[in-house]
């Protein structure tokens, strides 16, 4: 097992679990399983992330309702709709984790290259974004890629880097809903996940956001 793969891809979630198990997929005899885990922020919006887990893990502790504390990593597959590839994006679960409130309910920390040029923009309430697209190495000579959002000064920080740039990158995941025009009279929620960037550091430079509560479980 290569350790360095397991720590370039961290997630810590803590959350009540949303909906019922539904099987995803079956991997050298071993059933995997997906279910959605509700984690509030400090306001009072929630992500639901979707996360993907064992058979050998699920047990009664994943009712719904129930409130649960999982580590694995943030990971990212294509998957063909429509006749176009579309990347989904879920936490798959290593370990069950002890449910300690002293800890942030919902931690990512990856550590890849940026694999697409960044896209930096200003909202009409003039708020600076920028997206960032992370490819992060995983065994079997895999990789996930992992979308970004930076805000403020993270976003004026990432915007000039450049593709194939190492990056290291602390924040949560989270989900947000949208709207997809299907055509011009028809529209679709949708839902989208990425990680909401705290931290984070180019190779070569450090740096630390400007206010905590600009993003963090906001």
């Amino acid at each position: 097992m290569n350790y360095e793969l397991m720590e370039n891809n961290k997630v810590f979630l803590r959350g009540v679990v949303s909906s019922r198990p539904v099987f995803s997929h079956e991997s050298f005899g071993e059933g995997f399983y997906e279910i959605y885990i509700t984690v509030n922020r400090l306001s009072q919006n929630s992500d639901v992330i979707p996360v993907i887990i064992s058979e050998k893990l699920l047990d009664k502790s994943f009712e719904v309702g129930n409130l649960v504390a999982i580590q694995g990593q943030f990971r990212s597959y294509n998957k063909f709709v429509d006749g176009k590839s579309k990347l989904i994006l879920n936490v798959f679960v290593r370990s069950i984790a002890e449910i300690d409130d002293t800890m942030n309910p919902n931690l990512v920390e990856i550590s890849g290259f940026i694999c697409k040029e960044p896209i930096f923009r200003t909202t009409p309430f003039g708020r600076e974004i920028c997206d960032v697209l992370v490819a992060v190495n995983r065994s079997y000579n895999k990789s996930d890629y992992l979308p970004c959002i930076a805000w403020g000064r993270n976003a004026r920080y990432v915007k000039n880097s450049t593709v194939g740039q190492k990056v290291s990158i602390i924040g949560r995941i989270q989900s947000r809903e949208y709207q997809k025009k299907l055509s011009e009279s028809e529209t679709e929620t949708r839902t989208a996940y990425e990680i909401s960037i705290n931290k984070i550091t180019l190779e070569g430079q450090d740096f630390v956001i400007e206010n905590q509560g600009e993003n963090k479980l906001a």
